[in-house]
């Protein structure tokens, strides 16, 4: 026979045990987001990359063109391998893969025949909104999913990338 002492404490320890999975269930889905989140914001960053790479290779493609030729590619694979010269150029390694789908497809800007710029045909909805590269254009800060990130190149004359600020002067008391 069971004493009264310990007949009221039976059952407790299956009641910790169960609020600590329940705690370890919530402790893992908040991770789950957190790490979920983090992957985004990696590809996203990939994204980016790669995007600001194509556009400058088709901005390449157009800046170098021979006269009387097409100043746009009609194909990606002309960004591959450049035959308008004699030695053909390369202005792109290889068509690199969309980070959200993973395959080496991309939404096309087309102006008539050729392509001005691409885009991602992932439609989750972008994390960054500021400090986006200036391929993107304003339009991409209220962008409701990646399909509306257009990289197109930069105007033709425009610098690849951002001249340095002006050096500080460690004489002056303020430090400009």
């Amino acid at each position: 026979m069971r004493t009264g002492r310990l007949a009221s404490q039976r059952g407790y320890t299956y009641l910790l045990v169960l609020f600590m999975a329940a705690a370890l269930g919530l402790f893992l889905a908040q991770a789950g987001v957190v790490w979920q989140t983090l992957a985004q914001r990696e590809r996203e960053a990939e994204l980016l990359a790669i995007g600001v790479e194509m556009a400058r290779a088709l901005a390449r493609y157009r800046d170098e063109s021979p006269v009387g030729t097409r100043p746009w590619p009609t194909d990606l694979g002309q960004l591959l391998e450049d035959r308008r010269f004699p030695v053909p150029r390369r202005h792109l390694r290889r068509i690199y893969r969309d980070p959200f789908s993973g395959r080496a497809e991309w939404g096309l800007i087309r102006d008539g025949e050729v392509i001005v710029g691409i885009h991602s045909l992932a439609t989750a909805v972008p994390i960054r909104r500021a400090d986006l590269p200036l391929e993107l254009g304003s339009a991409a800060e209220n962008a409701a999913s990646y399909t509306e990130w257009v990289f197109r190149p930069r105007a033709a004359g425009t610098p690849e990338f951002s001249p340095l600020p002006p050096p500080r002067n460690a004489n002056s008391p303020t430090g400009a």
